[in-house]
């Protein structure tokens, strides 16, 4: 016999409310309830999909090790690799080109 009941107080098989039959050890079907699966952590830049992270529940993060939560990188956890390149990539060509500004300056001075 393949049928099980449903826990809870409504019957119904909402977005919210889904189940799994799942077998027991001793041999009993028993419902088990599914959790709704998050679209996960965005890159704040770009707003993409922020890999190696996992899609959970914000409240499910606490419970998680830190390893679990980041990405072992500056901005790791919260923009993607693409975008802090592109910011170090940015600040250092403006750095070079205060460089050339100076020295372009002192040249005209002379």
């Amino acid at each position: 016999d393949n049928r099980v009941t449903r826990p809870g107080r409504h019957s119904y098989n909402t977005r919210s409310s889904r189940i799994r039959a799942i077998r027991t050890p001793g041999g009993k079907l028993v419902a088990q309830t599914i959790t709704k699966t998050t679209k996960g952590p965005k890159c704040s830049d770009c707003k993409c999909s922020l890999p190696g992270i996992k899609h959970l529940k914000k409240t499910a993060y606490t419970n998680l090790k830190k390893r679990e939560r980041t990405v072992s990188r500056a901005y790791g956890g919260s923009t993607c690799a693409g975008c802090v390149r592109q910011r170090i990539i940015r600040a250092f060509l403006l750095e070079e080109q205060k460089a050339v500004k100076k020295l372009l300056a002192e040249r005209a001075s002379k």
